[in-house]
């Protein structure tokens, strides 16, 4: 019965047992901010060229067959709210967005453009 405990650190000095996590270096929050623009911008723009892609795609087949160039416009419509959908993800932004009917501008040209 002569245990004996360990004399109580004082709090205001350091525990080497417990470290105090160390502080985040200054500026580390402006580089994830920058970082995700940068990704939501990459990647909403190389959707955004698939789409466009598919609009040219759809100007080129035959003016007879309507099924294919609508389709055409409706999958880059489709690719277009995907595009948006990743950037509102990569922002941690809700998905049920009004910024969601900016990916049909792809429908909506390609449609003008085939029809015009």
């Amino acid at each position: 019965m002569t245990e004996q405990q360990a004399p109580r650190r004082r709090r205001h000095l350091m525990d080497p047992a417990n470290p105090q996590p160390a502080p985040p270096p200054p500026g580390s929050k402006a580089i994830e901010g920058v970082q995700k623009w940068v990704l939501s911008v990459l990647v909403a723009t190389t959707i955004f060229h698939l789409s466009a892609g598919l609009v040219i795609a759809a100007v080129f087949v035959d003016e007879t067959n309507d099924a294919a160039r609508i389709g055409l416009n409706v999958i880059a419509g489709a690719f277009g709210i995907i595009a948006v959908a990743v950037a509102l993800v990569i922002h941690r932004k809700p998905l049920p967005s009004a910024w969601l009917l900016l990916g049909l501008v792809p429908t909506v040209i390609g449609l003008v453009i085939c029809y015009a």
